[in-house]
C-alpha cells in the first residue's frame, strides 16, 4: 500500500528519532504467511511505535473514534492509523468483541499480521494483566504462529496515555515464534484456551520484565489499582 509506504518513509524516521527506537528480535517475524504479533500495551503511543519498526504491515484493530474525529485533527488521526493498519471497530457494542475476532481470523486467512494486545486494554500502573483468550482462540482457528512481543518505556514517556509524549528511549524485543498445532480443533475448550494464553503471556512477561498481576486490567481499573499502586 503506498500510503503505508509513505507514513513509514516520513513518520518513521522522525519518531525514531525522536523516541530513540531500539528493536531487538525483529528476525522472530515471519516474512510470509499469516502472523499473530503479541504484546503488552502501555500507552496509546505504542500503536503508532509498532507498525513503523516492522518491515510488513501489521494490522490491528482500533477503536472506531480514532477515525472519526473532526477537523485538521481528526483528519490526521484517520489518514495515519488507517494508513498504517489499524481497523476500526466498535468495540463497545454489544458484539465488539466477536467483531475483533473476526476481523483478526479474516486479516490471518488472508496470510496477513495481525497484532494483539492480549491484556485487552492498557495497563492501569505499568504492570502486566492477564491476558484474554482471544487470542487463543485465533492460534487455534488459523493455525498462524504468534510471535511475542514487549515495548518497554512507553509509560514512561506518556503517562497516562494522554498528551504529547516526551523525548526519550523505546525498546521494542520480539521474542521466537509461538505455534500451539498440537491444540488444532481444540478452540473451544476452555482449559486449553487459557493454557495457549497463559503461555503466551509467560513470554511476554520474560521479554519486558514486567511484574504479573493475575488478575484482568479492566477489573483492576474498576478497582481502582492504578490509584493505589
Amino acid at each position: 500500500m503506498f500510503r503505508t509506504a509513505l507514513i513509514k518513509a516520513t513518520v518513521g524516521p522522525v519518531m525514531r528519532l525522536m523516541f530513540r527506537t531500539r528493536v531487538e528480535g525483529i528476525e522472530n517475524i515471519p516474512g510470509t504467511g499469516p502472523v499473530i504479533l503479541a504484546g503488552n500495551h502501555l500507552t496509546f503511543i505504542d500503536s503508532m511505535i509498532l507498525p513503523l519498526v516492522c518491515d510488513r504491515t501489521v494490522h490491528f484493530i482500533g477503536k472506531d473514534e480514532y477515525v472519526t474525529g473532526k477537523g485538521v485533527k481528526g483528519r490526521l488521526m484517520a489518514w495515519f492509523f488507517t494508513g498504517s493498519g489499524m481497523i476500526p471497530v466498535d468495540r463497545d457494542g454489544a458484539n465488539g468483541g466477536v467483531a475483533a475476532l473476526m476481523t483478526g481470523r479474516r486479516i490471518l486467512e488472508e496470510g496477513k499480521i495481525f497484532g494483539i494486545y492480549p491484556e485487552g486494554t492498557r495497563s492501569p500502573d505499568g504492570r502486566l494483566y492477564r491476558g484474554r483468550t482471544g487470542i487463543a482462540r485465533l492460534t487455534l482457528m488459523t493455525t498462524a504462529p504468534v510471535v511475542p512481543f514487549a515495548v518497554i518505556g512507553t509509560d514512561k514517556l506518556q503517562p497516562g496515555g494522554k498528551g504529547m509524549p516526551r523525548p526519550g528511549r523505546v525498546t521494542i524485543r520480539f521474542g521466537e515464534p509461538m505455534e500451539f498445532s498440537r491444540y488444532e480443533g481444540m478452540d473451544r475448550d476452555r482449559y486449553v484456551l487459557r493454557a495457549v494464553t497463559d503461555s503466551v503471556m509467560a513470554e511476554v512477561m520474560r521479554l519486558s520484565g514486567q511484574e504479573y498481576v493475575d488478575m484482568y486490567a479492566t477489573k483492576a481499573k474498576e478497582a481502582g489499582v492504578a490509584e493505589a499502586a
